[in-house]
Formats: C-alpha cells, sequence, structure tokens
C-alpha cells in the first residue's frame, strides 16, 4: 500500500474530488423545498400571494435532483 500525498481529514475518511457536486445538489435540492413550503405557507399565513421569486426558487429542486443524479451516475463504480 501506499501512502496519499495528503493527509485524511481529521474526523473521518478522506474526501473524494467529486464530493463538492454532491454538496451543491443537496443545498440546491433543499433551497428549492423550502422555497415550495414558502409557496404554500405565504397564502395561509398572510392574504399575498408569493412572489415570482419563490417559484424560480423552486426549480432549484429539480435542478439538484438532476446534480444528484450526474454525481451518482459519475461515481458508481463499473460491472466488470
Amino acid at each position: 500500500m501506499t501512502n496519499p500525498s495528503t493527509p485524511p481529514a481529521p474526523g473521518g475518511a478522506p474526501r473524494r474530488r467529486g464530493d463538492w457536486l454532491l454538496q451543491l445538489a443537496l443545498c440546491l435540492f433543499a433551497l428549492g423545498l423550502l422555497a415550495v413550503a414558502a409557496i404554500f405557507a405565504i397564502p395561509i399565513l398572510t392574504d399575498d400571494t408569493p412572489g415570482l421569486w419563490l417559484y424560480f426558487g423552486a426549480l432549484l429542486t429539480p435542478l439538484g435532483f438532476i446534480l444528484a443524479l450526474v454525481f451518482a451516475l459519475r461515481s458508481g463504480r463499473r460491472s466488470r
């Protein structure tokens, strides 16, 4: 076995190169879900209608899902 050139991150397994894509996907998905929840909560809590920016923010949910699929396909192991 060879030693890696960089020491592992403290407190866990070493970070891989593509982990940033998964973190980005999860953040976008969570922000999109918050926007969807706000779209439903605003008419319940106030007499206002949700702003257009919330509807655009809700589009982050499928974008995060697609990025998570891309991460899963890129990080999957090939069968022999």
